[in-house]
Formats: structure tokens, sequence, C-alpha cells
């Protein structure tokens, strides 16, 4: 396993400094852009039993050898059940779910407090890490403050400022960014996809989420039916409620922030960032939008995001959605007629 192309250097000085190597890192980033490659592929080195010159993993030993086939002895993987993969079971109550829970963190002593079963460290790697929730936070803490010896922690997050500070402060941080643009473009151009900027563009230029939505053709038939749409000023709230009714609701909300976000660019800016396909709708429309209530419909998406997993009623949210941004179109207009 290698890190990818725009973290070898960060990756090469932190096994350089091995010996150095704090008991707890906090590897941080925007999501899709590497940061669990380079965390399993750090895990992986420091289990090897065979390092090369450099000091990175040889891939032929024995451990590398079980850390491929996901069953290393002295490496733990901790993630929410909705991660895990179909063939696990024994997590109880925690199968499914989207947080880490208690439970799968007092599991933890039993591991790290026996002797290693190869002679050498044990890894523990948590993803990601604002999944914790605030009894399993609480319970690593004190996994966290003083660990057996050769005991590593690596906890890789998307969103560090959800998690506590006092688990921040009790690790080392490691910020991965992502790649320039044109770096992505030929990664993913190297992984087979031949058209990836638009993917790209969809995912903020992060390329390991670009690649998930190219496999994905039902997403792009559902988001081209529900953009075509919303970009017609005239279109009829409840009637696309019902055509979208079998959508994912996260996908639709997704949709709307990436729409209001271009709308608000085009309108200061001119320039949009997600939508590159549907430029000339968005500079229509942004023409004759009101900004203050795009920007509060576009922080409303930013704020369902966080909860959007489980609507209690996910038709009835869509007709609010909707009904509240063909609203938006509405003042906007208004805004343009008394205006002139």
């Amino acid at each position: 396993m290698k890190v990818l192309p725009w973290h070898e250097s960060q990756f090469e000085r932190l096994i350089s400094s091995r010996a150095r190597l704090p008991h707890a890192l906090l590897i941080h980033g925007r999501q899709g852009v590497g940061k669990v490659v380079f965390a399993r592929t750090l895990a992986q080195t420091l289990l090897c039993e065979s390092p090369t010159r450099t000091g990175s993993a040889c891939e032929h030993c024995p451990a590398c050898g079980w850390f491929d086939s996901s069953n290393h002895p002295d490496f733990r993987l901790i993630e929410p059940g909705s991660l895990a993969v179909p063939e696990e079971e024994g997590e109880g109550d925690s199968k499914g779910s989207t947080q880490i829970v208690i439970e799968q963190i007092r599991q933890l002593p039993g591991f790290i407090n026996i002797s290693s079963h190869r002679g050498g460290p044990k890894v523990v790697l948590i993803h990601p890490a604002e999944a914790l929730n605030v009894h399993a936070a609480n319970a690593l803490l004190k996994n966290l403050e003083e660990p057996p010896a050769g005991t590593f922690f690596l906890l890789v997050a998307h969103r560090i400022h959800y998690l506590l500070p006092t688990i921040r402060s009790r690790c080392q941080q490691v910020a991965l960014p992502g790649p320039e643009p044109e770096a992505a473009l030929e990664w993913l151009r190297a992984q087979g996809m031949s058209d990836p900027a638009l993917a790209l563009a969809q995912t903020g230029n992060s390329p390991l989420l670009a690649q998930e939505l190219a496999a994905g053709g039902e997403y792009w038939q559902q988001r081209d039916s529900f953009l075509a749409c919303i970009a017609d000023r005239e279109f009829d709230a409840l009637a696309v409620a019902e055509q979208i009714r079998d959508y994912p609701v996260p996908d639709v909300v997704s949709w709307l922030q990436k729409w209001t976000f271009d709308l608000i660019f085009e309108k200061f800016l001119g320039r949009i960032r997600y939508n590159p396909d549907y430029a000339a709708a968005i500079s229509a429309l942004a023409a004759h939008i009101e900004p203050l209530s795009v920007l509060r419909f576009h922080r409303a998406m930013v704020n369902l995001q966080r909860v959007i997993n489980h609507p209690l009623n996910p038709r009835l949210l869509l007709e609010q959605l909707l009904l509240d941004y063909a609203g938006m179109l509405e003042t906007g207009a208004r805004g343009g007629k008394q205006a002139i």
C-alpha cells in the first residue's frame, strides 16, 4: 500500500522520524483527499517486519501479508458499523450505526494491555474520529493518556472541529491538503476515468470522492434530472418533490447546497465551482437572485447536512426544501421588479 502522490513528501518526513513518533496522531483534512490511505499505509509501515532502506513497508513479509488481508493480530480498525464490511459481525447495537459507540472503545484495553503477538508495535486506527459519540470519546481519552509502550493511535478526521478539545490536545496533528487540480485530474485519468473534470468539480477537488461518484451512474442521472428542474424559475415545487421522492435526501440537500453556492459565486465573482455543466442556467438565475435570501438558504443546507441521514418524513422534507427554494427565487424576482 502506498500513499497518494500528493502526500508522499509528508509521509517520508513522518517515517524518517519513526523513532520519535508520538503515540497518537490526528490526521485531518477534507474528505476524499486520501487521509485513510495515508493512515493505513502508516499502520502497515509500523507493523512491517522487514522495512525497506527508506523505512517504508516491504509489502512481502508475513506482517504485510496479514495487513493486506485485514488479518493482522496487532492491528485494530475502529469505525462506525455503517462502514464495516458485511462479513464483520459481533458489533451488537453498533452494527449499521453512523457513530462509533462506547462498546467499541471498551474493547481496546483488552487489546493494548496484552503482549504483542509479533513482538512489535500495536496500532489502532479510528476513522472517522468525529463519529465518536460523547461516551465513546470520553472512554477513548483514558486510552490516549497513558498507553502501553509501542502502542500507536492513528485518528483520521474529516472535520477536526467536531472532536473534543481534550482529544485534539493529546494527539500530534498531521494536516493533509488536497492535490492541485491538475494533479488530481492526472491521477484520475491514470485510474481509468475518461472525463474526470465534472466529478472533481462536484466534490470540491476531492479525487477519491470523485472516483466514487464516477462509478455511480444513477447519481448522475438523478442529479441531471433534479438540476434541470430547479434551473427553471417557474418550476412547480410540489411536482418536483413528487418526481424525486425516491432520491436519497442527503444527495438532494448536497445538490441544493452546491447549487446555491454557485449562484452566490456567479453573482459576485463571475465564477462557478461545483456545476460547470450548468453554467448558463446558473448565470441566468444569478442575475435575478436576492443575495441575502440565497445566503440564508445556503447556510440552512450546510446545517441540514449534519443531521440529514435519517429524516423522519423524507417526502415532507423534500417538499419544504423545494418550496423554500421557490420562495427564494420569488424573493429575487420581486426585488428585481421593485428595483426597476
